[in-house]
Parts: structure tokens; sequence; C-alpha cells
């Protein structure tokens, strides 16, 4: 709770500061000037899609790219968008006729060559791309003709239209060839419903609506003339922003923030259970340090029954949190919930596992994490509790990500979104199949994820999922604690529906 008083404090801090700004600025101010300000506390470092796996990144590549694919977030029907059609011509090629008649946002002609750039560029190493879980199954992309490709895969992926409706923009060649990945970081274009007019680092990317967007998108047309993303790092800063009308959506509010808002009418309040999920990862190969207590099952087992999850779920998150035991979302093909142990709270069979691991008295550690820290600080009271004396080291995603993947984190708190795919592969696989996020190295892990990954069969994929998931739980390779609960907090004039895969599309949005 002591979380949770600090949070209370900071909106005293907050309620003080709108109380001081002058009464005159109204919150339909970017309604008048159809401007859509956006503020978040994540600074994506490059807007490509390929090159950071930030929300944010998420976000605004939704708005800025198309996909072949378009899978439609209320019925998870997968549509016609840069691709009119598509068919399986083996277990490994997929072929798909494109659309005509679309151009991207600096005027050249969308067309085969794009599909089949794109895709060859970021499987390889020179593109430097962050995100590999995401095209990993990718062989090679064959043009067929002016408006048709093959897509050729490594092995049979049935995920595969998951992934080509998610996180897999198609980008234009010509133009990236020309000015390279730096220059198209700082000037991107499109096909998609709103193009950049400025990436500012440190404060921002401003947007205007692509009047030349193709008619047949099943996204529909925008309807907000201009979209302008805010980096604002302090918290009680952009809530006061919102209350000022500087600016019009906020998201990830403190949950006492946002019960705070519903009696202002100026402020519309909307929140719900999303696919994202807190969790820990424990190094169990020692690699942080040679006498590592984690390298001992007990001890690991020790910290899933340490940690509070339904307190945390209920008491911080709230909004519909729910706590978890899988290393997967329970929508997502493949996630069975029964397959984990369930580590319930339980801080005495903790203290029991520790003392016979030799532990009796407890040791010091260390845990990392880059984003809600009131959540870290919950997690290392309950660890306190036990004796697990866990010293916090808050530090942004790209620092932590390096440490984490070079094997200096014994414990790690983190989130992840699955990129909003609603398949097994995009999480438990990018965590536990050999990929650079994976600290493991479980070998029979990984030979039951690469035969859930590939099956072509439904069965047999569920089959291997449930049993690396319960070897996953039996050896507490990870504690798997929470799913998220999203606050958003919007100007009372917009007209905003969010989605459980947490991803605002913008491009629906209305002014009332």
């Amino acid at each position: 709770m002591n979380a949770l008083k600090k949070s209370l404090l900071g909106w005293s801090r907050c309620a003080l500061l709108v109380a001081g700004a002058t009464a005159s600025l109204s919150a339909m101010a970017n309604k008048a000037n159809d401007t859509l300000v956006y503020a978040s506390d994540s600074e994506v470092e490059n807007i490509s899609q390929y090159h950071n796996n930030l929300r944010e990144g998420v976000i605004l590549a939704h708005l800025i790219w198309d996909t072949l694919v378009y899978r439609d977030p209320k019925t998870n029907e997968y549509k016609p968008q840069l691709a009119t059609a598509w068919k399986w011509e083996s277990p490994t090629a997929l072929v798909l006729d494109l659309r005509e008649g679309v151009t991207f946002q600096n005027g050249d002609k969308f067309s085969a060559d794009d599909v089949v750039f794109t895709f060859n560029y970021v499987v390889t190493p020179e593109s430097k791309a962050v995100t590999r879980q995401n095209t990993e199954w990718i062989k090679s992309v064959d043009k067929l003709g002016d408006y048709k490709v093959r897509i050729n895969l490594k092995r049979p992926f049935p995920a595969a239209l998951e992934y080509l409706a998610g996180p897999l923009p198609i980008y234009p060649g010509a133009y990236f060839k020309k000015v390279g990945l730096e220059g198209f970081a700082k000037a991107p274009i499109g096909t998609g419903p709103y193009k950049v007019t400025s990436v500012t680092p440190g404060q921002g990317v401003t947007l205007v609506k692509n009047a030349a967007y193709f008619k047949d998108s099943p996204q529909g047309q925008p309807k907000i003339g201009n979209i302008k993303f805010m980096v604002i790092p302090d918290p009680e800063t952009r809530t006061a922003q919102l209350m000022t009308g500087a600016v019009d959506w906020i998201w990830r509010v403190p949950a006492d923030q946002a019960e705070s808002f519903k009696g202002n009418p100026k402020v519309t309040v909307q929140s719900g259970e999303t696919m994202r999920a807190g969790f820990v990862t424990i190094d169990a190969t020692g690699a942080s340090s040679p006498n590592s207590p984690f390298k001992d099952l007990r001890v690991r087992q020790a910290v899933n029954y340490a940690i509070n999850r339904k307190g945390i779920a209920d008491n911080l998150v709230r909004g519909g949190s729910q706590p978890l035991y899988t290393a997967c979302f329970r929508t997502q093909f493949g996630c069975d919930a029964k397959a984990a142990l369930t580590y319930e709270y339980n801080p005495a069979k903790a203290k029991e596992l520790l003392a016979a691991a030799g532990y009796a008295n407890g040791f010091d550690t260390d845990i990392y994490a880059y984003r809600e820290r009131e959540f870290a600080e919950a997690i290392i009271g309950d660890l306190h509790k036990v004796g697990i004396r866990a010293r916090l080291h808050y530090m942004k995603y790209a620092a932590l990500q390096g440490e984490y993947r070079n094997g200096k984190t014994p414990l790690t708190f983190q989130a992840w979104g699955s990129y909003s795919m609603n398949d097994a592969s995009a999480f438990v696989s990018v965590f536990f199949k050999g990929g650079s996020d994976d600290i493991t190295k479980d070998p029979q892990t990984r030979q039951w994820l690469e035969v859930a990954d590939t099956s072509t069969d439904p069965a047999v994929r569920k089959e291997n999922y449930s049993k690396a998931l319960a070897l996953i739980s039996k050896n507490a390779y990870m504690a798997p604690l929470f799913s998220y609960s999203t606050f958003y907090a919007f100007n009372s004039q917009l007209k905003f529906q969010g989605y459980p895969d947490e991803l605002p599309r913008f491009y629906e949005a209305s002014w009332k």
C-alpha cells in the first residue's frame, strides 16, 4: 500500500497544480483546431516499426503505415487491406494479390516492389531490425507480377496471417533506398490514414490526415484532421495538461487518479483489462552471478509464492486486472491456463522453500524495472517479507534491455503486450524459444515451441504449447503476475473507443 499512498500524494500535488492553472483554458480548444493531442511518457527512439518495440511505436505505426491484412478488432475477422486476396500455395508458400490504385504519402505508387523490398530487407542482418521474432518465419518474398507476391516461409507457420495483420507494415522501397534508415526515421512515409509532418526528438511527432487515403480501407477514413503525439515523462504534468485542455488524451492513468477524474465533466474515463501482462523473469542459469541463488529451483518457486498477485491486481492495477500464472494471455490461441501451476500467495511456503535451499536468513539481490515504479516497489515489498532483499534498479527501457539480454539482471520486472496478436507464439515463444529475450535457453521448451509454432494441425499446436507452458511453470523460469488494465482519460468532446489489444485506434476517433 506504500506505492498507493505515494500515488495519492502525487495526485494531491497535481490537484494543486491544476487549481492554480488559468480557468480560461477550454477543454474544447483542440476540437476547435481539429487537433488531437496525445501524451505519453515513452519516446520512440526510431519511429520505424521494425526498429522499436515500444507500444508508442506500435500506435504510431498503425497511423502511418498499412499492413497487407487487417484484423477487425470487434470480430477478429481478417479483411483485405493492401492485399485483396490470399491463398496458401503450399504449407510454406503464401500467395497474395495486392491492391491497385494505392499511393504512398509522397506520391509513389504502391506495388509488389514495395512488399518484396520491405520483407526481403527486414529479414537481413543489415536491416538492424530489433523485432526479429515478428519476421523470423519469413524466408524471402518473390514478385509474381506488379500486384502479386509470394511469401516463402522457412517452415510452416500457421500464425502468418495474424502477424501480417499486426506488426508488419509495408514501406516504400524506392524512398527508403534513397534516404536510408536514418532518413526514414526522421521523415517516414507510408500509405496509412495519417502522414508525418515532423519528428522532434525529446518532444514528439506531428501528423496530418492523409487526404488521399484509399477509400476501400477496412479501417475507414480518418476523421480528425491533425494528431500530435507529445512526450511528457512526468505523470503529474500529463494529468495537469489534460485538465487544462493542453492535452486531449492520456493513458496508463493510475487507478486513484482515474477515480478522481470521474467527477469532472470535461474528462471522460474508460478502463478495462488488456492483453498486456506483467511478470518477473528469473535468472535460472546464474548468468548474472556464479553463486546466484536463482539457480536453485526452490528459490525460483519461492519468488512465485512470495508475490501477492491478487493484491497487486486489485489494489494497484485495478480496472479489471486479473492474476496471471501462465506465460501467455488467455485469449491467445494455444494459451492453456490449466497447464501452469497456480502459485497462490503463500509467504510461509516461500520461506520454507528458501530455508530448504539454504537461505533461512534470506539473501540480497537486485531487481530491474523500466515502468510502473509503484508496481515494482510492491513486488519488492512482498519479496522482502520472505527474506529476499531486492534492490531496485529503475532505468530507461533501452538500457534495461541491454542489461537483461547480456544476462546481468537476476530479477527483471517487465511487461509484454504481444504486439496485440492473439497467438501464444507472440508471448511464450518470444521469451522461451532461443531468441535474444530468452535468458533460460531450455532445450526441451524450445523443441516443443518449435513444433507448436510451425505445425499446421491446431491440436498438435495446442498440445505442444501446453507442454511448454507446464514446464516453464514447473521450473519457475518466470513469475507471471497480472494482466494490465488500461485507464484512458480524455477530452469529453472526443469520441474514442479502447480495445483489449491495447492499441488506441485514433483513425477511428472523432469529435462529438
